[in-house]
C-alpha cells in the first residue's frame, strides 16, 4: 500500500471516527476535560461570589482558586446498581452532633484501580426525583491531601440498572470551609480503601 493510499485510509477513519461521535452523543476527551473544568469554575464562583456561600467575606476576598487534583478520565466509572436489603429511613450523623433523615436508594458497585468497590447511595428525605442520589464517603486521601471528614458526590441515575460516578466531580462539603456548618459524616459502608486522587482537595486559607 503506497503512502497516498495510507493517507486516504486514515483520513477515513478519522472522518468515521467524528461522524460515530457526533451521531452517538458521546464526548471528546477534550470535551470531557472542558466540561469538568467549567462545573470547577462554577462552584469556585459559587463559593467566591453567592450570598449563600458557607465563606465569610474574608475568605471570599482570600479565595483565588480551589484546589483540585487533574482531571483523570479513570476516576470516571459505570457502576452497577444493586438493591439494598431495605429500602429505608436512616438517620446519618452530622458534625455537630445532630441527625439528618436520608433514604437508602441503593448500593453502586464499580472497578477502580484494579479492586471492586460497593458505595451506599443515599437520598434526602426532601428529593423530589427519584433518579437523583447522594454519595457522602471518604477514602484514603481523607486527612491529609483532602477534608478528613469525606467528600460528597451527586449522582444521577442514568440506566435502567447501572449509574455514571465521576469522582474528577468530587466536592468539599460546606464545614471543610466554615465550622459554623454542619455536614453529614460519611457512613461506615463509604470508607473506600483506596486513595480517590480526583475531585477536590482539601482547602487551605
Amino acid at each position: 500500500m503506497n503512502i497516498k493510499r495510507i493517507l486516504l485510509v486514515l483520513g477515513s477513519v478519522i472522518i468515521l471516527a467524528a461522524v460515530i461521535y457526533a451521531m452517538s452523543g458521546a464526548e471528546t476527551p477534550e470535551q470531557y476535560i472542558e466540561r469538568i473544568e467549567k462545573e470547577r469554575e462554577r462552584q469556585f464562583k459559587f463559593l467566591k461570589y453567592n450570598l449563600e456561600s458557607p465563606l465569610t467575606d474574608e475568605q471570599k476576598d482570600a479565595l483565588t482558586a480551589l484546589d483540585y487534583y487533574p482531571v483523570d478520565p479513570e476516576y470516571r466509572v459505570r457502576a452497577r446498581l444493586l438493591p439494598v436489603d431495605q429500602r429505608v429511613m436512616i438517620q446519618i450523623p452530622m458534625t455537630d452532633g445532630t441527625l439528618e433523615r436520608y433514604i437508602k436508594q441503593a448500593i453502586a458497585e464499580f472497578e477502580l484501580q484494579g479492586k471492586t468497590h460497593r458505595l451506599l447511595l443515599l437520598q434526602s428525605a426532601n428529593e423530589g426525583d427519584p433518579r437523583n442520589y447522594f454519595l457522602a464517603f471518604a477514602d484514603d486521601t481523607s486527612g491529609e491531601e483532602t477534608y478528613g471528614g469525606g467528600r460528597f458526590l451527586d449522582v444521577r441515575k442514568d440506566g435502567q440498572n447501572s449509574i455514571t460516578i465521576d469522582f474528577n466531580l468530587v466536592y468539599n462539603p460546606y464545614c471543610t470551609y466554615n465550622p459554623d456548618y454542619a455536614c453529614p459524616i460519611p457512613p461506615k459502608e463509604n470508607l473506600l480503601t483506596i486513595p480517590v486522587r480526583a475531585g477536590e482537595k482539601n482547602y487551605k486559607e
